[in-house]
């Protein structure tokens, strides 16, 4: 396990998960859905982050897995995000 490789995934999900917390507050101070659609995206792509690295070193996985299931859960973190800038607005 590369220690450089660790300290820059926990870094970006600490930051993804920063953006996240953000965002959830401000769902629930102004009720706007679009940001707990963002709060719920940036919380996956934050998992997304180290996922593949967990998978591969410590389940054992093979690269190509945990790479493949790392870009289907980032996939979809982005997808919340973009239903919250272009999702329905009459909520």
């Amino acid at each position: 396990m590369h220690i450089e490789l660790v300290i820059a995934k926990t870094a970006t999900m600490v930051l993804g998960l920063l953006i996240a917390y953000q965002a959830f507050r401000g769902y629930r101070v102004h009720g706007s859905t679009a940001m707990l659609f963002v709060a719920i995206g940036f919380a996956i792509i934050s998992i997304g982050a180290v996922i593949e690295g967990v998978l591969f070193d410590v389940v054992g996985w093979s690269i190509f897995l945990a790479g493949f299931v790392q870009t289907v859960v980032v996939a979809v973190g982005m997808l919340f995000v973009l239903y919250s800038l272009y999702g329905n607005a009459s909520f």
